[in-house]
């Protein structure tokens, strides 16, 4: 092993993990996603001209820390359209109890095309809770575990670095059972045992009052999607970047925007260091040139449970 006293904090972090299995004996799940992520003000995206002045930023940051930056060919295209929905109860017990449950369609010249993508997660900055949460959902078809370090701004100041884990399952709306694919394509209401038959460990939520679940805030989010470039850090390791506008359906009320870049891997050993401090370096002069834009406070999920001035606890 190589030395690991000039190690960053993403390597630390990505180093600290718990061994374990899960109920059915099998081992826990690695992390094999780091993703990087900046929440932006919204208010500045006015027009398309916007991603290509934030790839400027991006530019900049990459060659003052050496970092390899291409043009995608997607970063030339017109922003892809996506529409993302929460689930939850009235009294959110699922984001109170860091679960999300989303729905998400991909739109092509107007239609939805491909199969909805369901995406249940949870989230803690706590490896030892992260990593012991089975995500396995109860369905018979296929799906997709991803557990991902994902590493924002400090919140009270630029220039730092926190962690939320992420522990995620995503699966098309095909393979879920059937009397769930009728309630999420058509939103009827579901109730939280209902939805606990696939998800499992939402078994351990107390539920008081209402247990219905319904769309959150009332709010269809339409996502707007657009490759930036590819960030190469060196030693094999490269992320495609993109930036993200989420606004509402109807009065396109624009309430978040993200540029985020994510690295893949098999597991925590199987990336270098080098790598790591290197993307850790780029993240960090990152937010001193777009320190204008940044909103530390925030979270997508969390301002679209906001969006109605009602904020459920905040444990992201």
């Amino acid at each position: 092993m190589h030395s690991h006293q000039d190690d960053g904090q993403i390597a630390q972090w990505l180093g600290e993990r718990e061994s374990g299995t899960y109920a059915d004996g099998r081992r826990y799940d690695d992390i094999q996603y780091l993703q990087c992520k900046l929440i932006l003000k919204p208010d500045r995206f006015t027009s398309a001209h916007v991603f290509k002045e934030f790839a400027a930023l991006v530019q900049r940051a990459a060659a003052t820390t050496g970092v390899g930056y291409q043009h995608t060919p997607k970063s030339q295209q017109r922003p892809e359209v996506r529409e993302v929905l929460f689930l939850d109860t009235g009294g959110y017990h699922l984001y109170n109890n860091s679960f999300i449950v989303r729905r998400r369609i991909a739109y092509e010249d107007g239609f939805a095309i491909g199969d909805p993508e369901i995406v249940f997660k949870y989230r803690s900055d706590n490896m030892a809770k992260a990593q012991a949460l089975d995500a396995r959902p109860h369905i018979d078809g296929k799906y997709k575990i991803k557990f991902k370090l994902e590493v924002m701004p400090l919140k009270e100041r630029i220039g730092g670095l926190r962690r939320l884990l992420s522990h995620n399952v995503e699966f098309g709306l095909s393979q879920a059972p059937q009397a769930a694919r009728i309630v999420m394509s058509s939103l009827g209401n579901m109730s939280l045992p209902e939805l606990t038959q696939i998800f499992p460990t939402l078994g351990t939520i107390k539920c008081d009052g209402p247990n219905d679940v319904s769309l959150v805030n009332q709010t269809i989010v339409e996502e707007l999607l657009q490759d930036i470039c590819l960030l190469d850090f060196g030693h094999h390791t490269a992320a495609t970047a993109n930036l993200g506008l989420w606004r509402a359906r109807g009065d396109h009320h624009a309430f978040v925007g993200e540029f985020a870049f994510q690295l893949r891997f098999t597991g925590p050993d199987d990336i270098k260091h080098k790598a790591l401090n290197h993307c850790e370096r780029f993240f960090l002069e990152l937010q001193q040139v777009a320190a204008d834009w940044l909103s530390l406070t925030t979270t997508k999920t969390g301002a679209v449970y906001r969006l109605k001035g009602n904020p459920p606890q905040a444990h992201e």
